[in-house]
């Protein structure tokens, strides 16, 4: 059954099974017509025949007994008619006297006895119908002859009755044999042609599919589609070929927008390497070297170029090679790389091409004849610009491709699509790949004299003792200070004094071995760490600085020659210290015994001076536990200003010693304070009085607290800050505790765990100086920062050095991204106050501000 099914459901069968149907409503219809006029004709004509039989019956009934015969010729008459009529379809009877009644009893059951008593009285002929028979009575009426025999007839009365019976049985068989074998005959005929003309319209229209079928069967990409023509196949009907018609227009329409599945796939590869990883851009260069194989997968791509712009000194152009080129096609190509450079709407026209590097993605042979050679005709570079403002990167990047795929307007478009695609993800893991590497340079480094900062001068401070602990050698530590420098930048401003800071620092890398570390301290201390050194040597290096030094000379913005002059410290390991804060304590007691002496001059203790050196430590360890005790802990408050409103919104707090004769700042005693334990002691009673003088002066803002790293393992910390809180009234959130990035933290869980803990009290939290150290990103990643204060380095030095601009805008742009409040430190004048503002930073803190008091600013800033 499922087989008619589907048959009926193809075109053949569809077409034969429409003729097959058509065909035979219309014979049925045809052969019911025709049988129902030739049972009314045979209707009629058995009529007339009965009709002639029984009149010719009667008229030789009426002539015998006209001429006198018997009762027994009659019968005799009557039985030779009927036999007459044995082989006929009509059987004939005749009926006299009382059968005459008894034969219209018989009719009485199919017509009320009134029909049968006219019937006897001459009522007409009567016509019954069976089921296999028809009846028909022709009554025999007396006429006026008759009534010689019959003397007690009169005219018109029934003397008998002539009955003709006809069997319709003969009939309807023959009519039905003649019927089905008419019917079978047809049936073949019509099965015949039905099967004729279906095969016929199928083959025309099979084969016209069949050869549509084979030109599509060869179409396997869109340049195959693209040169696909069916025009002109002929479907022989009209309106099929009407149909493939439109078919054909849709086709040629589909051309103009097809694109290979393969491209998209590879856009879609290509966007699933957007999750950019540490490992992609550290490797950046292989990154792109891999995209370039997976490009080749569905276009012939030759080379692609990344152009990045380097700050405003020039353009640094790296060209990735599919496979080995000569060394021509690599002349010609960066011949038209630089064209095409110089009509590039981010290209400046002047800056130089700083270098241009070559790779291979699939170096495959050595030999110089079985490279690739490429004509100028050869290359189409089809690029893209993007133009990244922070960190300052101009990128362009290209793909070289065949000229005559680059002709093709949808491969166009789809190269641009991928071009964009391309450039985004090579600029972003480009533009993470600067940052990060800026951000380690500058975690290790001084941003302005490009030194080693504090905090690595102190990790390889201890690494250097345990080192010559284990080989059993001497190393010397010196200490520098510049002379009069804080004069400098009073006199001159702190841009000249940033630059005599520069010099001087390239004065101490040239008077030092290759190995030996430099570092800047902090403002215009540095130190120098020189391994495997003696006291002898170690007093020889300082001589060759102060020599260098002499050298040394400044113009100042006014004209005048500014020279400096450095006093230096001097301390042995193992002779004068075996601990790293020893020896730095005796270096940096020496070089402020050398200011003593006039300075200008080189200390190196001896063993007397030990002595003095203990003991001014013990002095100042007593200072700070006589302070705590005695409660002469002082807070003092630094302005934060909003610029954008200028209001003073924000007060850093600071810890201040009162000895009664002078104030000490933290720098002094902070670092005695952790040796001791005593910090976190120092810090609630801090806080407290912090708090205190917050609620008697009504002050509404808020206040930034530094933390120290030691609270961590203080339990109760939280809970105390909390109270205390409570206790004067401020609320949590307006407070925000600091860590500064700089310290190292070497349990990391237990430091999220705290600030998660500060956050859900309420309090916030900041990262200070930003970008100092190695965990800018962890913080930024685990943390919830509410807060960026950036390294005031930066800040100070960004509108004379570039690279400290691009770092502040860097951070900026982070910060804003992630919803982080950012605050400029060291703002010492207007130029850095409007600079700040222009980047967007939401807050300003520095001496141009408000330098730190013992009173909260309730006024609004300049």
């Amino acid at each position: 059954m499922s087989r008619i099914i589907h048959f009926v459901k193809t075109l053949p069968g569809f077409v034969f099974g429409a003729i097959l149907a058509v065909a035979l409503a219309v014979f049925f219809a045809i052969t019911l017509a025709a049988s129902l006029l030739y049972e009314n004709v045979i209707n009629r004509q058995a009529q007339q025949t009965s009709e002639a039989i029984a009149n010719h019956t009667f008229s030789t009934m009426f002539m015998i007994m006209s001429q006198g015969w018997t009762r027994e010729e009659m019968e005799a008459f009557v039985d030779a008619t009927q036999s007459a009529y044995e082989n006929s379809p009509f059987e004939i009877a005749l009926y006299r006297g009382d059968k005459v009644r008894v034969l219209y009893g018989e009719v009485s059951q199919r017509q009320p006895d009134e029909a049968v008593q006219r019937s006897l009285e001459g009522a007409g002929i009567q016509v019954i119908e069976e089921d296999r028979h028809i009846r028909r009575l022709y009554p025999v009426e007396a006429r006026a002859e008759c009534l010689s025999c019959h003397a007690n007839a009169s005219v018109g009365d029934v003397l008998g009755v002539i009955a003709l019976q006809q069997n319709k049985q003969a009939i309807s068989s023959e009519l039905r044999r003649d019927h089905v074998v008419l019917f079978i005959l047809f049936a073949i005929f019509t099965f015949f042609i039905a099967t004729l003309i279906s095969a016929f319209a199928s083959r025309r229209i099979n084969d016209s599919v069949e050869q549509f079928g084979n030109r599509l069967k060869s179409v396997n990409t869109v340049t195959d589609f693209r040169q696909l023509d069916v025009s002109d196949v002929d479907f022989y009907f009209q309106e099929f070929n009407n149909t493939f018609g439109q078919i054909n227009i849709l086709m040629e329409r589909l051309k103009d927008v097809a694109v290979d599945k393969d491209i998209l796939e590879f856009e879609i590869r290509l966007l699933s390497k957007f999750i950019i990883t540490s490992e992609v851009v550290k490797d950046w260069r292989d990154f792109i070297k891999d995209l370039l194989v997976d490009i080749n997968t569905i276009i012939k791509a030759h080379t692609l170029v990344t152009i990045f712009q380097v700050e405003e000194e020039g353009y640094e152009l790296e060209v990735f090679w599919y496979q080995d080129v000569c060394e021509n096609t690599q002349v010609q190509f960066e011949a038209v790389v630089t064209r095409q450079l110089g009509s590039n709407t981010h290209y400046h026209s002047g800056v130089p091409i700083l270098k241009i590097v070559h790779h291979i993605a699939c170096p495959n042979t050595t030999d110089d004849a079985k490279k690739l050679s490429l004509s100028a005709h050869d290359i189409e570079l089809q690029t893209k610009s993007l133009l990244l403002e922070t960190p300052k990167i101009g990128g362009v990047v290209g793909i070289g491709v065949q000229s005559e795929m680059a002709k093709d307007p949808i491969r166009h478009i789809v190269i641009d699509s991928i071009l964009t695609t391309l450039l985004n993800l090579v600029g972003s893991v480009k533009a993470i790949y600067k940052y990060t590497k800026d951000l380690e340079y500058y975690a290790t480094r001084d941003p302005l004299t490009a030194l080693h900062n504090q905090r690595m001068f102190r990790e390889l401070l201890g690494y250097e003792v345990g080192r010559s602990t284990r080989h059993n050698e001497e190393f010397s530590l010196l200490m520098l200070d510049l002379d009069n420098f804080k004069t400098v930048n009073d006199r001159y401003g702190h841009a000249f004094g940033d630059q005599f800071l520069h010099a001087f620092a390239k004065v101490l890398e040239n008077a030092v071995r290759p190995g030996d570390f430099v570092s800047r301290y902090g403002g215009d201390e540095f130190t120098i760490i020189l391994p495997e050194t003696g006291e002898e040597q170690a007093h020889t290096v300082a001589q060759r600085i102060a020599r260098l030094l002499e050298k040394l000379a400044l113009t100042a913005p006014d004209g005048t020659s500014v020279r400096a002059t450095t006093s230096i410290g001097i301390a042995i390991y193992p002779r004068h210290a075996d601990d790293p804060r020893d020896l730095f304590v005796v270096a940096d007691n020496m070089m402020y015994k050398a200011k003593r002496k006039g300075k200008n001059q080189i200390a190196i203790p001896d063993e007397h001076e030990m002595a003095e050196v203990f003991k001014a430590v013990g002095e100042k360890n007593l200072m700070v536990l006589n302070a705590l005790e005695e409660q002469r802990i002082l807070p003092y408050f630094q302005p934060i200003v909003s610029l954008e409103t200028g209001e003073v919104l924000i007060h850093e707090l600071l810890m201040r010693i009162d000895l009664g004769d002078r104030i000490v700042p933290a720098g002094e005693f902070i670092d005695i304070a952790e040796s001791i334990g005593v910090v976190h002691k120092m810090d609630y009673l801090l806080i407290e009085k912090a708090f205190k003088q917050m609620h008697e002066q009504g002050y509404e803002g808020m206040l930034f607290v530094n933390l120290s790293p030691k609270s961590l393992i203080i339990g109760e910390f939280i809970s105390r800050v909390r109270q205390l809180a409570l206790e004067y009234s401020i609320e949590p959130r307006r407070i925000v505790f600091e860590l500064t990035e700089r310290e190292t933290v070497s349990n990391m869980a237990l430091l999220e765990r705290f600030v998660q803990d500060l956050k859900l009290e309420g309090f916030n939290f900041a990262i200070d100086d930003f970008g100092s150290g190695y965990s800018s990103f962890h913080y930024i990643k685990h943390f919830p920062i509410d807060v960026i204060k950036i390294e005031g380095e930066f800040i100070r030095n960004m509108l004379t050095d570039d690279k400290d601009m691009a770092f502040v805008k860097s951070i900026v742009t982070l910060a804003h991204s992630l919803g982080i409040q950012t605050v400029a430190e060291f703002v010492e004048d207007q130029a850095v106050m409007d600079a700040i503002r222009a980047l967007g930073i939401d807050y300003g803190q520095g001496y141009f501000i408000g330098r730190p008091s013992s009173r909260l600013m309730l006024a609004a800033a300049q």
